[in-house]
């Protein structure tokens, strides 16, 4: 039997060349990395590439956040111009006016209809009195209602027409506070008033508890009795408190964004038509004390936000609560783009939302973009850390890796060789030459020839020995010099301090990017190749400091100052090298100028053109360097007479080389010359 998901698969040996990763992930990394030896912190470049989207290597262009968020706020903007709030009473007053009209036209046919003067004089004065108090109510809906919920209907028709009007504010307001509650509550008698108020009273209770630090599983207890009684309202309902607490927090913000927007006379009547809606002061406080302790619990300091709206379409009061939760939806949308840049996924809620507002090209670019920072995360290449996504320690190595990639394909186009060492010695790879074991060498048995001795030794036996001797045996015994051992490529350790001149000329004149790229390439090159090597970075701009590799991606050129204390980091060098025993010490240089910085004591003194002292007291460093049998390699970014002159002093003093190059070829200098000089022997 078939099977229909089955899809062919082809594999093909390992070649050393694939990306475990994927072309997509590969690429991403790949572009971090660029950021990174540009001089971004990683967190930085992976928020810009975030923010600002990028292409795939078919051309496809994924949105960034940010766009996606532009996008946001130009849909709300529309909004803001598009409706106002004045009219938010306006379809309320129209329908009142068709509960007068319909009551004043129903006095009149009830006059007209009576069946005799008497009759006709007792309806007259009835009616007298009605017209009367409709002359009287009051031109705000509030209040109108209000007085018509004391008066005495003479026409059943307008009666109906205005209790159903109660019953749809009513069920407005509900549903501000509790979503689809209203729908159980479809007639709300005075028993349902009570009912309802009973409800909010056991829920504010809830909220009591949440402000006095009821242990949350006590609390969630508590919520699971309060459903068991009142589930029946709430058919959505949460599985725990504090998701329940988000989605009354949700609800209750449509109102307060509202009131907060209206004019302060607007404001007051809402309040009012509120209050006369229910016309129950119990009932009331409950829900005024509910939304104090949503808004106490809430993380923002108020529920909603205020909008100021200045469009000429007038919206009703049901539309401009519709209009309040888009609003809203579309901040929480934006804030759940921001937590993005954390590593965060959408939720689903919040993934619907993006589809509708922005459309299916914004959901899929985000969609694609979380799924590759999940690739990096999964391959431990990035790590969360609380707020933020951070680069692991297998991460530094692969962007070293990717610079020592760069450098060396260069390296490789130019047809430079391996720079073997042709020489044996101790402890290094093995080769598959062999010689006679001596005391002292490694023990790297080659066993073939051994075996292979002892067999021809034992035939020479046998042929100089008489035929009923018997001494060649099944399986001979070995001798001392029979044994062979691998030859070994001799190894030298090299310790290293690579000096990167960090004054504020190196970024200006674009040299950063350069020695950036060096210094995690030749760390990459030690730690993979050499791993019995030791590197030490030391930045130098007005002082020298030890620069830790793992924070090499973090280095960034909004550090940097003037002054170049070369004086200072061939101090702090020496230093670092005098720990390590060995023959191999090197420094190496890289610096785009002369020095200009030199130190008095425990303080630095700068100034340009530099002093004679200045070059005085880097020679004496240079001096002591020399003495301690540490060579001194400088890579010098530019080429002025006076940087000339003082590399000319340093290398005559130090025996090092000195090489002016432009800052595209450093990498391939540097490198060639490290893989050489290790080449002494320790």
């Amino acid at each position: 039997m078939s099977n229909p998901d089955f899809r062919p698969r082809r594999f093909t040996s390992w070649d050393g060349t694939q990306d475990p990763l994927g072309p997509d992930v590969e690429e991403l990394f790949s572009r971090l990395s660029e950021d990174v030896f540009h001089g971004w912190d990683f967190e930085s470049a992976l928020r810009r590439l975030l923010s600002q989207g990028w292409r795939d290597r078919g051309g496809k262009r994924l949105l960034g956040l940010e766009e996606m968020m532009e996008q946001l706020r130009r849909r709300r903007q529309q909004q803001l111009e598009r409706y106002n709030l004045d009219g938010i009473f306006k379809d309320i007053r129209e329908k009142l006016d068709g509960v007068l009209r319909t009551e004043r036209q129903g006095i009149g046919e009830r006059l007209e209809q009576a069946p005799d003067d008497s009759s006709r004089r007792v309806l007259e004065r009835v009616a007298r009195k009605r017209r009367e108090s409709l002359d009287r109510l009051p031109e705000e809906p509030a209040g109108a209602i209000r007085e018509l919920q004391q008066y005495e209907f003479m026409d059943p028709r307008a009666e109906q027409a205005f209790q159903k009007l109660l019953e749809e504010l009513k069920q407005g307001i509900v549903d501000t506070h509790f979503k689809e509650m209203s729908q159980r509550l479809q007639q709300m008698s005075g028993q349902d008033m009570s009912v309802l108020r009973e409800m909010i009273h056991d829920l504010n209770a809830l909220m009591r508890e949440r402000l006095e630090g009821v242990p949350p599983e006590q609390l969630q207890s508590h919520y699971q009795a309060f459903l068991r009684r009142w589930g029946r309202m709430f058919p959505d309902a949460p599985a725990t408190f504090e998701e329940f607490l988000e989605q009354l927090q949700k609800q209750l913000a449509r109102m307060d964004s509202l009131m907060q927007s209206l004019s302060p006379e607007m404001r007051r009547q809402l309040g009012e038509l509120m209050e006369s809606v229910f016309g129950d002061s119990r009932l009331q406080a409950e829900l005024s004390q509910l939304a104090g302790a949503l808004e106490l619990l809430s993380p923002r300091q108020r529920l909603g936000n205020r909008y100021s709206f200045f469009g000429g379409e007038e919206v009703p009061l049901d539309e401009a609560m519709d209009l309040m939760g888009r609003l809203q939806s579309m901040e929480r949308l934006e804030q759940a783009l921001r937590d993005a840049y954390r590593g965060h996924d959408l939720d689903p809620e919040s993934r619907d939302q993006l589809r509708e507002l922005l459309g299916d090209d914004a959901a899929a670019s985000h969609d694609q973009l979380q799924r590759m920072i999940k690739r990096l995360e999964e391959s431990g290449l990035v790590q969360r850390d609380g707020r933020s996504l951070q680069l692991t320690a297998r991460g530094m190595r692969r962007i070293g890796q990717k610079a020592l990639g760069d450098l060396f394909s260069r390296l490789k186009r130019d047809r430079f060789g391996n720079h073997e060492l042709q020489a044996e010695g101790l402890g290094g790879e093995r080769s598959d030459d062999s010689k006679p074991y001596e005391f002292g060498d490694t023990f790297a048995l080659d066993v073939e020839k051994t075996v292979m001795n002892a067999l021809r030794r034992e035939a020479a036996l046998v042929r100089g020995a008489p035929r009923s001797a018997g001494v060649l045996r099944p399986t001979p015994r070995l001798s001392a010099e029979d044994f062979e051992v691998h030859r070994s490529d001799a190894t030298a350790r090299s310790c290293t301090v690579l000096m990167l001149d960090m004054s504020r000329s190196m970024p200006l004149r674009g040299y950063f990017y350069a020695a950036k790229k060096v210094a995690l390439a030749l760390d990459s090159l030690i730690r993979t190749q050499f791993p019995r090597d030791t590197l030490h970075i030391v930045g130098f701009s007005d002082y020298a400091r030890v620069i830790p590799p793992a924070t090499l991606p973090q280095l960034t050129y909004t550090e940097y100052v003037y002054g170049t204390n070369m004086q200072h980091g061939l101090m702090l060098a020496r230093h670092l090298l005098g720990r390590h025993p060995g023959a191999n010490k090197q420094i190496i240089i890289v610096s785009d100028g002369e020095p200009t910085a030199h130190m008095e004591g425990s303080h630095a003194v700068f100034f340009y053109p530099p002093l004679p002292e200045t070059f005085h007291k880097t020679l004496v460093e240079v001096q002591r360097c020399t003495r301690d049998h540490i060579t001194i390699n400088t890579f010098m970014l530019e080429s002025n007479y006076h940087l000339v002159q003082f590399v000319k002093q340093m290398t005559r003093l130090n025996r090092g080389r000195a090489f002016f190059i432009s800052p595209d070829r450093l990498g391939d200098y540097i490198l060639i010359d490290y893989v050489s000089q290790r080449g002494r022997a320790a």
